[in-house]
């Protein structure tokens, strides 16, 4: 499996290359040359597989010719072996033909530990045959860094730098970065909001002279293999819902556009997705490109649902890559224009061909509140505020009551007892046992301006002070 860039200038790399570099060298994504394609038959016959067998099959043309089968089974089964579930992703029916798949059963607490307790460990098996020692530079708003540190933290070969914007994630978010404390793990809260940490992950990828020789790693979905295990939990759901045999529709919280391209991913690959839905907060610019074909950055506004709070959302580029026909140089001329302007439009027929697909809709904090409110007087179920959004956006824009409606649980509610109890539902539930004592924790934590000097200048002064190789 070959890899190529989203803006058509960069050398094709194998996994292992790809996994290693995160952002391409002119700037955009790594996507694969050519997408496997199962047929009915094959995905009919994964019904009733453990998670770790069936994530084996979905991936495998992924990693062909880096990673031995035999590895790769052994590196998947001790990444969802972790997970708190037995069956990994559990599906939860809150109505007729309506289902929250719970992705939150992992150690953060979030769906980012699908992908990330999966990366710490194809880093560690990659660096070590390599002997090479990397630095992890990663911006979270609010689950991406816990699941990397959480996922990372053991990897004898790496240090790890994640920023997440000052005074803009949960408590609890923030406590599950900076409770742990080991040599090689490092946490910078930034005097700006998320969308600068992002910015200054993606400039220093582009310019990596103040690490010395040490090579860049990311951990935001901008890295493939995160996009990669993303794609195994459509077809786990799809599959408990009849599919290959019946098509299944899927509402995704989403603000970076990583979760919900894995979707339209694994639709290409051959599971019948009839719907996709595109749901996010006030911060809505995904919800302004799918309703209005305009994709423009505005202010940004903190809300309940704080890692859904991004203005500019990175894999987005790879759906347009796609949408114009795999053409690079046109996507590079659409980011360059969009880096300019801070707008963006395609032509009207490619805006619909997304649209046969795809649907949105944006959801204030009141409206997140109402509908925890709703489906816990209903069910008794609690939702955290982002999979709440994905609960109301599915029952808004649904095309059809007859298709099973798959909306991802995104975080454990415990994660965001903010918007629990403005929900006015009352004290937001307990910790889990691994959790239970994070508030008596040790924090360790730096806080820098919004200046990517600054923030160079740190992971160049305290990279490779972890465990020697």
């Amino acid at each position: 499996m070959r890899y190529i860039s989203t803006r058509g200038q960069a050398p094709a790399l194998n996994f292992e290359d790809v996994l290693l570099a995160g952002l391409a060298s002119d700037g955009g994504l790594y996507v694969p040359e050519n997408l496997p394609r199962f047929t009915v038959e094959e995905i009919a016959s994964w019904a009733g597989l453990p998670y770790h067998e069936l994530a084996f099959r979905v991936m495998r043309p992924f990693v062909a010719g880096c990673i031995a089968d035999a590895d790769f089974k052994r590196i998947l089964e001790e990444t969802y072996g972790v997970f708190a579930h037995k069956a990994v992703a559990p599906l939860t029916q809150l109505g007729a033909n309506e289902w929250v798949l719970e992705l939150f059963q992992g150690p953060t607490l979030a769906f980012k530990d699908f992908a990330l307790q999966l990366l710490g460990r194809l880093l560690d098996h990659v660096l070590t045959r390599r002997n090479e020692r990397v630095v992890i530079m990663g911006a979270t708003s609010g689950d991406t860094g816990s699941a990397a540190i959480e996922g990372c933290k053991a990897c004898d070969n790496v240090d790890i730098f994640i920023m997440h914007p000052h005074n803009r994630v949960s408590e609890v978010q923030r406590r599950q970065m900076t409770t742990i404390l080991g040599d090689n793990i490092h946490n910078i809260a930034i005097e700006g909001n998320f969308d600068d940490c992002q910015e200054m992950v993606k400039a220093s990828f582009a310019d990596q002279g103040f690490l010395k020789g040490t090579r860049l790693v990311a951990v935001n979905s901008i890295n493939w293999a995160r996009i990669m295990a993303q794609i195994v939990y459509y077809f786990h759901a799809a599959l408990q819902l009849g599919a290959p045999h019946r098509s299944v529709a899927f509402s995704v919280p989403t603000g970076n556009f990583g979760d919900i391209f894995a979707g339209y991913l694994a639709r290409n690959m051959g599971l019948p997705v009839n719907q996709l839905i595109v749901a996010t907060n006030r911060n809505d610019i995904l919800h302004r490109f799918m309703s209005g074909n305009r994709y423009d950055k505005d202010t940004l506004h903190p809300s309940l649902s704080p890692s859904m709070d991004i203005m500019v959302s990175s894999n987005f580029e790879r759906l347009l890559f796609d949408l114009h026909g795999r053409n690079g140089a046109a996507v590079s001329a659409l980011m360059d224009e969009f880096k300019a302007t801070g707008k963006l439009s395609v032509e009207d027929e490619r805006w619909t061909e997304a649209r046969r697909l795809f649907d949105s809709l944006a959801v204030d904090d009141e409206g997140t509140c109402a509908t925890i409110a709703e489906v816990h007087g209903e069910t008794g179920y609690l939702l955290d505020p982002h999979t709440a959004i994905g609960v109301k956006a599915a029952r808004e824009c649904r095309r059809s009551l007859a298709l099973p409606m798959v909306i991802l649980g995104t975080a454990h509610p415990v994660k965001f007892p903010e918007a629990v109890e403005k929900a006015g539902i009352g004290a937001a539930p307990q910790l889990p046992a691994h959790l239970a004592d994070l508030f008596q924790r040790a924090e360790r934590c730096t806080v820098l301006p919004n200046d990517l000097k600054a923030v160079q200048a740190f992971v160049g002064q305290h990279g490779n002070r972890g465990k020697p190789l």
